[in-house]
């Protein structure tokens, strides 16, 4: 019997999900004169032209109303170490920068100075999506490091093994 005839549970769902690996990225910006943001796991690129990335939202998400209104919005994939900032982030919103060395854009995209990858991006477009909102970035820069492993979200853990 094929594994597909046991339908969509959805604990067997989310599990079937978590056996795809994907990277983290800490999505952030300056709003209020506060830094706000959030990690996310389904970061990926869309297009080269026009430059667009995209990430997911889940529709009861307290923070992405308040980030949706940012002029500019910072990416960070995360890297290898990052395991415990990518907690933080997905924890209570007060909290979520508290001791993370961060830059600011003058248009108020924010960044984590340890990255992997940096993105400099502005809210292209969101489409709601079943229980999640696609959000659609277009890029307005990007830099990244050399030999720098990115953390990577499997099963819902960090790493690999």
């Amino acid at each position: 019997m094929s594994n597909l005839q046991q339908g969509l549970d959805p604990g067997r769902l989310r599990a079937a999900f978590g056996a795809f690996p994907s990277g983290v990225v800490a999505v952030a910006a300056r709003v209020d004169d506060r830094i706000v943001g959030l990690a996310a796991s389904s970061f990926t690129s869309v297009s080269l032209d026009p430059p667009l990335v995209s990430f997911s939202i889940g529709t009861t998400s307290k923070t992405w109303p308040v980030l949706r209104r940012a002029e500019r919005v910072g990416v960070t994939v995360l890297a290898e170490h990052h395991d415990i900032v990518a907690r933080q982030l997905a924890g209570p919103a007060d909290g979520r920068f508290h001791g993370l060395d961060t830059v600011s854009t003058v248009d108020g995209a924010v960044t984590l100075t340890d990255g992997v990858a940096w993105f400099d991006t502005s809210i292209e477009r969101h489409i709601e999506a079943g229980d999640h909102t696609i959000v659609l970035l277009r890029l307005h820069s990007a830099a990244h490091a050399e030999h720098a492993p990115p953390l990577v979200f499997h099963r819902s853990r960090f790493g690999l093994s």
